[in-house]
C-alpha cells in the first residue's frame, strides 16, 4: 500500500513586513492600487507581464499597472519567474529551482502548485528542488494575482545565476523554449524584477531609461546583451529575459511599458547619495 501524501504548504515569509498580514487589509491595499490605474489598451491579448518585487509601500502602485491588464482575465496557470536573493537552509541550489511544497500561502489563501506542469518541465530542463525558501521576489506577486486573476495554479521558478555567467544564455534559451512549448492560451508568464540599485537617483533613472526603451521595443537580444555587459541593471535579469524569450516563441508581437518609477519618486527623497531602486511594469502582447 502506497503511503498517503500529506500536502505541504510554504507559509508566507513576508506578510506583515512587505505587505499587510491581515487578509482584509491586504485585499483593500491591492484593490486600492488596482483601482487607481486603468488597463492600457493593447494591440493584442496579454501573454506576459513584468512587475517589480519591492514592498507594496514602494512598488505596489507600479505593480498594479501590470496586474490591471489581467484583472478578471481567464488565466488558469501562472508561470512566475524571479531571482533568488538569499540562501535556502538545507537545500542544494542551482540555476533553476522549484519548491517541493504543494502550495504557497498568503493571507488571501493557498495557491496550489501545478505539479504535473513542473514534472513535465523537468523533462526538458534541469530543475533543482528546494524546500523552505523565504524568497520574497515570487511571493510578493501572489496577492496581486489572487485579486486580479482569482483561482489559478502556480509554477514558481527561482533563478540562481547571473545572466553573464558561462552557459547562462544557453540555459535561459532552453528554459524559454520549454516553457513556450508547454504553455496554452490560459497560461500567463510573469517576470518579477526590480531594476537599477544605486546610491544616486539620477544614475538610476538614466540607466533604467535604456532598459525601459529596450523592453518597449521588444528588443530581447539587445536587452540580454546590455544586461550581460552591465550596461543596464535588473536583479531579475534572467527571469526577465526568459519570460520575454518565451513570449516571443509564443508569437508575441511586442511589449508595452505601462509604468516606471523609482523608490525616490515614491519617498520624494532624490538627494545624491540616497540608495534608490527602479521599478517597471510592462505587458507583452500577442
Amino acid at each position: 500500500m502506497s503511503p498517503v501524501h500529506t500536502p505541504t504548504v510554504r507559509p508566507s515569509a513576508i506578510a506583515g513586513k512587505w505587505y499587510p498580514a491581515n487578509a482584509q487589509a491586504l485585499r483593500h491595499t491591492v484593490e486600492g492600487h488596482l483601482d487607481a490605474c486603468e488597463a492600457s489598451p493593447l494591440p493584442g491579448p496579454v501573454l506576459a507581464l513584468v512587475s517589480p518585487h519591492a514592498g507594496y509601500a514602494y512598488s505596489g502602485a507600479t505593480a498594479a499597472h501590470a496586474y490591471a491588464q489581467v484583472r478578471g482575465a481567464d488565466f488558469r496557470r501562472v508561470i512566475l519567474l524571479g531571482p533568488l536573493h538569499r540562501l535556502i537552509s538545507g537545500s542544494r541550489l542551482g540555476p533553476c529551482m522549484t519548491p517541493l511544497e504543494d502550495a504557497y500561502r498568503t493571507p488571501l489563501g493557498d495557491v496550489p502548485l501545478d505539479r504535473p506542469f513542473i514534472t513535465e518541465l523537468g523533462k526538458h530542463v534541469t530543475l533543482t528542488p528546494v524546500h523552505g525558501d523565504e524568497e520574497h521576489a515570487l511571493e510578493i506577486e501572489l496577492p496581486f494575482l489572487q485579486v486580479a486573476v482569482g483561482q489559478f495554479s502556480l509554477v514558481p521558478i527561482m533563478l540562481g545565476e547571473h545572466i553573464s555567467e558561462p552557459g547562462a544564455a544557453g540555459r535561459l534559451e532552453a528554459l524559454a523554449a520549454a516553457l513556450a512549448g508547454l504553455c496554452d492560451e490560459h497560461t500567463l508568464l510573469v517576470a518579477s524584477t526590480d531594476l537599477s540599485h544605486m546610491d544616486n537617483y539620477t544614475d538610476v533613472v538614466r540607466t533604467d531609461r535604456r532598459l525601459v526603451d529596450l523592453v518597449g521595443a521588444f528588443d530581447v537580444d539587445g536587452l540580454a546583451a546590455a544586461l550581460a555587459a552591465g550596461e543596464v541593471q535588473a536583479c531579475g535579469a534572467t527571469g526577465l529575459v526568459t519570460v520575454l524569450k518565451a513570449a516571443a516563441r509564443r508569437g508575441a508581437r511586442g511589449a508595452q511599458v505601462l509604468a516606471y518609477a523609482s523608490s525616490g519618486d515614491v519617498t520624494g527623497n532624490k538627494r545624491p547619495g540616497m540608495y534608490t531602486v527602479g521599478y517597471l511594469a510592462a505587458a507583452v502582447y500577442g
